[in-house]
């Protein structure tokens, strides 16, 4: 299967190029164009149908009887953030929850300082593993000593807005087939211009995405630092696999293709940390293609169904998004070839700049993207409207790293050995870690 599906991008590529370099040309800058408007259409319709204020509560719900939440954070090294973020996670205004925190074989003080914060917070449990297992292993073992039928999962460095889990619990609690809900990580990490590009990249293209999504009928993945699970429901889908680089996708495609709904609630705010290093940057993205193509791999054979139809629509995204990475990767040989030897008239790609048209109207759309964006985005963070002007960037660095990721990531999920555990390194958290409430 796996050679099929490498086959197939490979014949895809070898006949558009058999074809003309200027169709492949034109396709590399026509999707991002197509995916913009569609993205932009969906988003505001869930903006107007759900989220605008008068329709949306601007404040959670009150809970005649609220069910018992349990709130997961898997930590490993995580010293230098873990008591922020627990001191977060336990002052929530959901009337009934528990923290628990699970330390994942911790190489430094991490275990002492969880330990330490046992006296302080009633609300809080700690679980220690021996050795690092990678976080699906501590997320089950947060699930299995659970007690609520709800959990909610951070990252052992994310801080949890106070009102977070009453908003994803009230999605849970008023439909009962909602499997998961994915709430709406903000970035607090700004002190260099890849944090400040990263900030626009959430909100005008994340952000846009997930709420398009939504409406088209399926998610790609709920937000691994900041998301909310139905235990019943991933008890049915066997929780989170210890073999995948990401588990949150993995997680999110098995619930869906179990027929649970996937939700997304902007109001549930997490403030999460980023990379602000090229280097960082480079490894965490190469991660999320990686997980991604290792999930389109696993689920491939298995979506062709009547009864799957509604991942249709993300499994034909994921495919033209990986098309797109290589027929641009292929243009940029193809020119570049051309530059020392003669190519033929079908192959030849004299230059990789647009149309004038084409390069207008997409260089257009990007700012009108931004726009809506802005309009939509613009209730959660005060400063924003000042940040977002850093997203013009956003072609220029991360068009070519979503490109290499995608193909490196690829071949790294083709080549990966089938079961091996997949366990975690400390990441890059940024220059600076100042929150944004």
């Amino acid at each position: 299967m796996i050679g099929a599906v490498f086959g197939s991008v490979f014949v895809f590529a070898m006949v558009a190029l058999a074809q003309a370099g200027e169709v492949l040309l034109q396709f590399v800058f026509l999707y991002p164009l197509f995916m913009s408007f569609l993205w932009m259409t969906g988003a505001v319709y869930f903006y107007y149908h759900w989220e605008r204020r008068g329709v949306r509560a601007t404040a959670p719900l009150a809970f005649a009887d609220p069910p018992l939440v349990s709130i997961l954070v898997p930590c490993f090294n995580e010293t230098a953030n873990v008591a922020a973020t627990i001191a977060a996670a336990v002052s929530q205004t959901y009337p009934n929850y528990e923290v628990i925190a699970i330390d994942d074989g911790s190489s430094d003080t991490t275990a002492a300082v969880l330990d330490r914060l046992l006296g302080a917070y009633p609300h809080l449990r700690v679980v220690h593993l021996a050795a690092n297992q990678g976080k699906a292993m501590a997320l089950r073992m947060g699930a299995l000593v659970a007690r609520g039928e709800f959990l909610v999962c951070i990252d052992g460095d994310a801080l949890l807005d106070a009102d977070a889990t009453s908003y994803l619990a009230r999605l849970l609690i008023e439909n009962t087939r909602v499997g998961a809900v994915t709430g709406n990580p903000r970035i607090r990490t700004r002190s260099t211009l890849l944090g400040r590009v990263q900030v626009g990249e959430f909100s005008s293209i994340i952000g846009l995405i997930k709420r398009a999504q939504r409406i088209y009928g399926s998610v790609f993945t709920v937000s691994g630092v900041i998301a909310a699970y139905r235990r019943s429901a991933l008890h049915r889908c066997g929780y989170w696999s210890l073999d995948m680089v990401t588990e949150d996708i993995d997680v999110s495609w098995m619930l869906q293709a179990d027929h649970w709904s996937i939700q997304y609630e902007p109001d549930a705010l997490c403030w999460i940390l980023m990379p602000e290093t090229f280097a960082g940057l480079w490894k965490q993205r190469l991660r999320w293609a990686q997980g991604g193509a290792e999930v389109f791999m696993k689920q491939f054979s298995s979506m062709f169904v009547w009864n799957r139809r509604r991942m249709w629509g993300t499994l034909a995204e994921y495919c033209l998004s990986l098309a797109w990475a290589f027929a641009f990767a292929a243009t940029f040989v193809l020119w570049a070839v051309g530059k020392f030897v003669s190519m033929p008239a079908g192959l030849n790609v004299p230059t990789i700049q647009p149309p004038a048209f084409w390069g207008l109207l997409l260089a257009t759309t990007c700012l009108f993207q931004f726009a809506v964006a802005l309009a939509i985005e613009s209730r959660y963070e005060k400063d924003l409207p000042r940040l977002i002007f850093w997203v013009i960037w956003y072609p220029f660095f991360f068009w070519i790293l979503t490109l290499t990721t995608s193909i490196a990531g690829f071949a790294c999920a083709v080549v990966k050995l089938r079961g091996k555990r997949a366990v975690w390194v400390s990441p890059d958290r940024g220059v600076t870690s100042s929150a944004r409430r």
